[in-house]
């Protein structure tokens, strides 16, 4: 029987199907309290006979992964692994395993949900209703605009789906240029052209060394003024310093961000301000996607216990 700890707190929570899947196929699963999940030290205890490992946004270090001698398998509830020390992993035997796509509509609705909350000043609206006001609200449409995507993979795929619902012209920014996305009218173009054609800017690319506050105040100052940014990939892409600055002082018209680079957020200066909506980390969290996103990682478990590939196996580079 192998033991499978899940340190995410919603694998199996709004579905069961994964859970019994793994069940059926002889395992036990334990779902940690938080307490113990975001906990160095009681987490690596919870670990020392594990043989899989489901995480979420949780660190886990070098020094977690050195004490679970018996882990074989680090399942990553979602696609980023951002959060694993891979390296730890690769020296420990570890297999990484991920579930690429499987939120791929719920992170494209609310990116597009962002979008038109920022065209249309949605939340600042409602917050004047409540207080009594009947302001006159003028905003903006996304129609016929220009509409830039950082990472045109499943995500980015999905997000530019619904931007052609709006009849919007498309820029997009990839170190790979999908040949079918070029074909069906996409352009792919430089990231100073796209900063400053751009009227809404979307990004669904993964967090490393390249992508890193690339968002800084260089990049603001290249936008329009009139343009809006949403970020519903990674914490850390935005210097949230140089974004602070040009959203107070004009320099573009708004943003929206379900990541941070420190999460809780707890009270970033950004939340003072009128033109900006924050989100806490709930893209990929919609029943649907859920459910999808733990029957690949129970696959993935399976998989790997079973001596076979990991349905998605992250590499981790030599």
């Amino acid at each position: 029987m192998y033991k499978v700890v899940s340190s995410s707190p919603t694998f199996g929570k709004y579905s069961k199907k994964p859970v019994e899947m793994l069940e059926r196929e002889g395992c036990t699963v334990t779902i940690l309290d938080g307490s113990i999940a975001n906990n160095e030290e009681k987490l690596a205890e919870a670990l020392i006979d594990a043989d899989a490992l489901i995480v979420g946004i949780e660190k886990i270090t070098k020094k977690v992964l050195e004490r679970a001698k018996g882990l074989k398998v680090i399942a990553k509830h979602g696609a980023g692994v951002d959060n694993i020390d891979l390296m730890a992993a690769k020296d420990n035997g570890i297999t990484i395993a991920f579930a690429p796509g499987a939120n791929r509509h719920a992170v494209a609705d609310l990116a597009f949900g962002l979008l038109l909350s920022l065209a249309r000043e949605i939340p600042e609206s409602y917050s004047k209703v409540k207080e009594g006001s009947w302001p006159r609200v003028v905003g903006v449409e996304l129609y016929g605009k220009t509409f830039g995507v950082i990472g045109t993979g499943r995500i980015g795929k999905e997000a530019i789906r619904r931007a052609r619902g709006f009849d919007m012209k498309i820029l997009a920014l990839d170190p790979y240029q999908d040949p079918e996305l070029i074909q069906s009218g996409v352009k792919y173009v430089d990231w100073d052209t796209l900063l400053k054609e751009s009227d809404f800017i979307t990004i669904h690319t993964d967090l490393n060394e390249q992508s890193r506050n690339m968002f800084n105040e260089e990049a603001f100052k290249k936008m329009k003024k009139t343009a809006c940014l949403v970020n519903t990939a990674r914490g850390g892409i935005i210097d949230e310093k140089a974004l602070y600055d040009a959203l107070k002082e004009g320099e573009i018209s708004g943003a929206a961000l379900d990541v941070f680079e420190n999460e809780p957020v707890g009270s970033s200066p950004l939340l003072s301000l009128p033109n900006f909506i924050g989100t806490p980390h709930m893209a990929g969290y919609t029943v649907d996607a859920l459910e999808e996103v733990g029957m690949i990682t129970a696959r993935n478990i399976l998989n790997v216990l079973n001596g076979e590939k990991a349905e998605h196996e992250w590499k981790v580079p030599v």
